[in-house]
């Protein structure tokens, strides 16, 4: 038996109000959102997680995101920016995963709420730790990751095909808003 695919799920990090930017779609990072994803970086190291490909929504607080977690983990990866990715449904993402993921073992999708949770929970189905279920209830905030391990091919994948083994929402310490 093959070793499972890995799916890393990230929300985006804290993005400055709508207020701030033109349109939805260039909102960036506030100083807090930057290091928050740095922590998010730090921890996908500490646990050993590495990505082969990364799919990002193009929106500008989501590549930031990535840009973040790269800088805070040293994580190299080939990057995909996906339009269909910004604000999208689970269905679609599911899809974007289908068509992209290929032979890669691990990917991260870096995306918006309410599908990047909804994702999670849909391709879960209830599946995994205990802990990381209750974590995962308790709400999906800015800059959270969900880590998955994946049976099934990535062309099929579907809902209930993975198991949550992890839930992190990463804070720094050293910023404020």
């Amino acid at each position: 038996m093959t070793a499972p695919r890995q799916l890393i799920v990230i929300r985006h990090a804290k993005a400055a109000s709508p207020e701030s930017a033109e349109a939805d779609h260039e909102r960036p990072l506030t100083p807090r959102g930057v290091a928050d994803a740095k922590a998010m970086g730090a921890w996908l190291k500490e646990r050993g997680i590495s990505v082969d490909l990364v799919l990002c929504s193009t929106a500008t607080r989501t590549r930031e995101t990535w840009a973040g977690i790269v800088e805070g983990g040293k994580l190299g990866a080939l990057v995909e920016h996906d339009p269909r990715i910004y604000n999208a449904s689970v269905e679609r993402l599911i899809g974007v995963i289908r068509e992209q993921g290929k032979s890669a073992r691990s990917v991260a999708l870096v995306g918006h709420a309410p599908g990047i949770p909804g994702l999670a929970a849909t391709l879960s189905e209830g599946r995994g730790d205990e802990d990381e279920k209750l974590a995962m209830a308790s709400g999906f905030p800015t800059c959270t990751a969900g880590v998955l391990e994946v049976e099934a091919p990535w062309k099929e994948l579907a809902a209930g095909t993975a198991e949550l083994v992890a839930v992190h929402t990463a804070r720094s310490d050293d910023a404020s808003d």
